[in-house]
């Protein structure tokens, strides 16, 4: 029982639905972060929802189905470069089409931005060294909240707070139970993502 749940946390909430959740959380909990229009956010929503998730998605199952990997989960470092450098590549080229070719938000183009960082270093850690992917981007979620609960204020972040301690908490658990991975490469996961995220974060919306 206790190890389904684990393996459920793992696969519902994969590193590829934190930008998902950073952008609503964003766009309809915190209006005045934004200057995108209400009608407009549903449809960048979707964009950002087809590019960081559904296509790297879809990339890694075909990966699999091909059998340039051995399997979906990604269990050793052989598995995991050549998926982690293709979401790197689809992450990069989205963060440069929000940036440089939409004119709607600063803020989209460099919160993309930082994440697309963190999959990065993440990538080239992962060639040396099994570092969590999954508490990597689940810290930097709890990054991006805190700091937007530190700037804003918002009440309408105090349960998506909880909700993501929560959650990071529970997934690292779950990782260390399935024994997926070592408690240190847990730790360094949570690290890079927190600390990339919270830094960059900070400066930019203190400054």
């Amino acid at each position: 029982m206790i190890r389904t749940l684990a393996l459920i946390l793992s696969v519902v909430f994969q590193p590829l639905l934190v930008p998902t959740v950073v952008f609503a959380f964003v766009f309809y909990l915190i209006p005045e972060a934004t200057s995108v229009p209400l009608q407009a956010k549903s449809t960048i929503l979707y964009l950002i929802v087809l590019t960081t998730l559904v296509i790297p998605l879809i990339s890694v199952i075909g990966m699999r189905l091909t059998k340039a990997i051995k399997s979906i989960h990604m269990q050793t470092i052989e598995d995991r470069v050549f998926p982690f450098s293709m979401v790197t590549l689809f992450y990069g080229l989205t963060t440069y089409f929000f940036y440089f070719r939409m004119d709607f938000d600063e803020l989209i183009g460099y919160t993309l931005g930082l994440i697309t960082l963190c999959i990065l270093i993440l990538t080239v850690i992962t060639a040396f060294w099994k570092i969590s992917a999954h508490t990597t981007g689940l810290a930097g979620l709890l990054a991006f909240v805190i700091v937007l609960h530190m700037k804003y204020n918002s009440d309408g972040l105090l349960y998506p707070l909880i909700f993501s301690i929560l959650l990071c908490g529970a997934v690292m658990s779950s990782r260390l139970y399935l024994n997926t991975h070592k408690p240190a490469e847990v730790a360094g996961g949570f690290l890079l993502g927190f600390s990339i995220c919270f830094i960059g974060y900070y400066i930019y919306l203190f400054n």
